[in-house]
């Protein structure tokens, strides 16, 4: 459990920062405030998405174990 939870979290960080980079680099553009900007969407994202690959993550693989045996 705890290699779980420590993947969701490693996992977390890396998406959720890449995604929130890219799109607001993309929407906004390289503003004076950027990096205020992307760090508040970054952790915003973190908040929603941890408990995300949590609850739907072990669902989701029992899904597709279901699926593929």
């Amino acid at each position: 459990m705890k290699n779980k939870i420590a993947f969701a979290l490693s996992m977390g960080i890396i998406t959720t920062g890449i995604i929130s980079f890219s799109l607001i680099a993309i929407n906004l553009g390289f503003t004076d405030n950027f990096l205020k900007v992307w760090l508040r969407s970054w952790g915003m994202a973190y908040i929603l998405v941890i408990p995300a690959i949590l609850l739907i993550g072990p669902l989701l693989q029992k899904l597709i174990d279901k699926n593929i045996a």
